[in-house]
C-alpha cells in the first residue's frame, strides 16, 4: 500500500464529501491529507511499523485521519469511501473529471436532472437539457460533450510512472524463483510510453508451472483469469493508483508467457512491438525469404531457424543494429539504423540540472533552502527557483514586489553554496490577451524566465498562437514550459500550431520544456522530435513541488528518449556555464 495510494484515496472521498454537500472543512482536512501524505518523503507503511514514528506529527493529520491511515495499509480499504462508492454511481465520479464540472455542478447533475451515467449526460447535453438549468448554459454543455469525447479517448490506462515500478516488483519476485532463468518485461513499458494499458512478462523457466503457482498465489494477485500449459493471465488489486478519470482505480491485468530459451529474443522482439515497428521487421525477413514470428527467425523453405534466442540475433540477421525498445514506433527508427545513425538516446544520469520547481512562496512544500538541499541530494549541479506568477491565485503566484523580494533572498542564501548553481526565475503566465504576467522592468532582472499556458487552453488556434508568439519574441522570455497544457487522460491541450510556434522559438533562441511529471510529459515525444529538429534546445524539468518531485526527472528523460533524443539535444546535460550561454 503505497502513499500514493493512500492520498488517492484521501482525494476521492474528499470529492464524494463534497459532491453530497458535506460541511467545507471535513473537505479540506482529507484534501489537505492527501497533499501531505503524496509529498511524503518515506513510505506510510515505514512509518506505522516504526513505533518512534507517529502519524499525529505530520501536518494535518490528526488522531482520526491516522486511525483511518492505519486502517487503510492494514485492509486495503477506506470503508467511508467504498460507503460514498456504494451510494454513488462510478460514472458520476466520471463527471468529476470533466473540465469546468466540479463538485458542486456534478451534484446538480446528479441529485437535481437525476443523471446517473455518462450516457445520460451526454444524452442531456446534446439536447439542452443542462443549459436550463442555472449557472450552466451553452458554454457549459459544450465543454461536457468535448469532455466526454476525451474520457472516452483516453480508455483505461495508466501513467507508465504507476505501472513501471508495480510490474518491476512482479518481477523482482519472479526471478527469486530456482526454476526462473529469465524474465523481461515486455510490452508498452518497456517502450516506456506515457500510458499502460496493460502489462506483458516474457520468462523461460525449467518449470512453467512453478512460475504460474507463484502468479496465482502472489499477495496482488485478485484474480487468474486464464491458465495454460505456458501462458497466464492474472488480474491485480486495486491497489496501484489509476490515471483513468473514473471513481475506481485501474485493476491492472497481466499476461505472463514461459518461453523456450531458443525463442526468448523473438518473443521479445514481437511482445514488445509496436505493431507497426513489428509489421516493417516481418517485411523486411520477407524480403531476405525468411519468416519472422514470436518463436524465432526461421527460413522459409525448411523451417530451419536462423535466429531467435536473442533479439540482437534477430535484428542483425535482418541487417539491422539492435533498436532501443523506446524507438520502436515505426517512425525513424528504420532510416537510422541502415544508415548507422542511431543515436545514443539519453540517460538519467547525464542530467546536471533542474529548471523548473516551486517553493512555499507559492504552493511548495519546502523553503528555498530546502528546495536547494534535496537538489544537491540529486547531485544536480544547478537549479532555477521558479515560482508563479501572480495569475496564479490558488497557488498564491508573486506579484513583482514579492517576486523581487525573493530574489533578492535567493541572491544571498546561494552565496552560502559553492557546489551548486541556484537562478532566480519564475513561471510566468501567458495572460489570455498575450501580454505576460509580469512588467518587462521586473522579467529583465531575472536569471531564468519560463513563459507558460495555464488559462483559456480552449482559445481557437490563431489566438493561442498569438500568445505563444508573443511570449516568444518577448526578450527576457528564456523558455516556454508544459507548452500545450494537457494533463493525460484528464485535460486536452491548447491547439497548438506547432510549426509556426517552434520556427519562431529557433529563430528567437528560445527553449522548450519537456515537463516530466508524470501526468504532464509535455511535450510529447512526437513534438519533442519535432522541436529538435528545429534545432531547439530542450529542457527536461521535473516541476517539483517538494523534495520528491525532483525524482520525476525520469519520466521526462524516457519521454525523450522516445522521441531519439541524445545528450546533446538537451540543455540540461551541459554544466550551468554552458546552460546559461544558451539563454539570449
Amino acid at each position: 500500500m503505497n502513499n500514493a495510494t493512500i492520498a488517492d484515496m484521501f482525494d476521492q472521498l474528499a470529492d464524494l464529501l463534497e459532491l453530497d454537500g458535506a460541511n467545507g472543512f471535513r473537505v479540506r482536512a482529507y484534501r489537505n491529507a492527501a497533499r501531505t501524505i503524496d509529498a511524503l518523503p518515506d513510505s506510510l507503511e515505514e512509518m506505522i511499523a516504526d513505533e518512534s514514528q507517529k502519524l499525529t506529527d505530520l501536518s494535518g493529520i490528526g488522531k482520526d485521519l491516522a486511525e483511518k491511515i492505519r486502517n487503510i495499509v492494514e485492509t486495503g480499504e477506506l470503508k467511508q469511501l467504498e460507503e460514498y462508492k456504494a451510494k454513488i454511481p462510478a460514472d458520476v465520479m466520471k463527471m468529476l473529471r470533466i473540465p469546468g464540472l466540479g463538485p458542486k455542478k456534478v451534484a446538480v447533475l446528479f441529485y437535481e436532472l437525476h443523471l446517473k451515467s455518462l450516457d445520460e449526460l451526454k444524452h442531456a447535453a446534446e439536447n439542452n437539457v443542462i443549459a436550463q438549468k442555472k449557472g450552466f448554459g451553452k458554454k457549459t454543455e459544450q465543454l461536457i460533450l468535448e469532455g466526454l469525447e476525451h474520457l472516452e479517448q483516453s480508455g483505461s490506462r495508466m501513467y507508465l510512472a504507476d505501472a513501471k515500478p508495480f510490474v518491476e516488483q512482479i518481477l523482482a519476485d519472479l526471478r527469486k524463483l530456482k526454476s526462473v532463468q529469465q524474465a523481461e518485461v515486455a510490452g508498452s513499458v518497456r517502450r516506456l510510453k506515457e500510458t499502460i494499458g496493460d502489462l506483458d512478462i516474457l520468462a523461460t523457466a525449467d518449470d512453467p508451472a512453478e512460475a504460474m503457482d507463484f502468479l496465482d498465489n502472489h499477495p496482488q494477485t485478485d484474480k487468474v483469469l486464464a491458465r495454460g500449459e505456458t501462458k497466464q493471465r492474472v488480474r491485480f488489486k486495486p491497489l496501484v493508483r489509476c490515471m483513468t478519470p473514473d471513481g475506481n482505480r485501474l485493476r491492472l491485468e497481466m499476461d505472463l508467457r514461459v518461453v523456450p530459451t531458443a525463442s526468448f529474443g523473438a518473443a521479445m522482439q514481437y511482445f514488445t512491438g509496436s505493431k507497426e515497428h513489428n509489421i516493417v521487421t516481418r517485411r523486411l525477413a520477407q524480403q531476405r525469404d525468411l519468416k519472422l514470428n514470436e518463436y524465432g527467425l526461421f527460413r522459409e523453405d525448411d523451417e530451419e531457424s536462423v535466429a531467435g534466442e536473442t533479439e540482437e540475433a534477430i535484428y542483425k540477421t535482418l541487417d539491422l543494429p539492435w533498436i532501443p525498445p523506446e524507438l520502436r514506433e515505426d517512425r525513424r527508427e528504420f532510416d537510422w539504423a541502415e544508415s548507422g545513425d542511431l543515436p545514443d538516446l539519453l540517460t538519467v544520469d547525464q542530467i546536471r540540472g533542474d529548471l523548473h520547481m516551486h517553493t512555499t512562496a507559492t504552493d511548495g512544500k519546502l523553503t528555498i533552502e530546502g528546495m536547494i538541499e534535496a537538489a544537491r541530494e540529486r547531485k544536480r549541479k544547478y537549479i532555477a527557483i521558479t515560482d508563479h506568477s501572480k495569475r496564479v491565485v490558488m497557488a498564491n503566484g508573486l506579484d513583482s514586489e514579492r517576486l523581487l523580494a525573493q530574489w533578492d533572498e535567493i541572491r544571498k542564501i546561494r552565496e552560502n553554496y559553492s557546489d551548486i548553481d541556484v537562478l532566480c526565475g519564475i513561471e510566468c503566465d501567458i495572460l489570455e490577451d498575450a501580454t505576460l504576467d509580469l512588467p518587462d522592468e521586473v522579467l529583465a532582472e531575472a536569471d531564468f524566465v519560463i513563459a507558460v499556458l495555464h488559462y483559456g487552453l480552449k482559445q481557437p488556434r490563431d489566438v493561442i498562437r498569438e500568445r505563444l508568439l508573443n511570449a516568444i519574441r518577448n526578450p527576457h522570455v528564456d523558455m516556454i514550459g508544459h507548452l500545450t497544457g494537457r494533463m493525460i487522460g484528464v485535460r486536452p491541450g491548447a491547439d497548438v500550431d506547432f510549426d509556426d510556434v517552434f520556427k519562431a522559438a529557433a529563430d528567437e533562441g528560445v527553449l522548450m520544456e519537456i515537463n516530466a511529471h508524470p501526468a504532464r510529459l509535455d511535450l510529447d515525444d512526437v513534438r519533442a522530435a519535432q522541436a529538435k529538429d528545429h534545432g531547439i534546445p530542450i529542457v527536461i524539468n521535473t516541476d517539483a513541488h517538494s523534495a520528491g518531485g525532483m525524482d520525476l526527472m525520469e519520466w521526462g528523460v524516457y519521454q525523450a528518449r522516445r522521441a531519439g533524443l541524445s545528450k546533446k539535444d538537451v540543455a540540461n546535460t551541459g554544466t550551468a556555464k554552458q546552460f546559461l550561454k544558451l539563454l539570449r
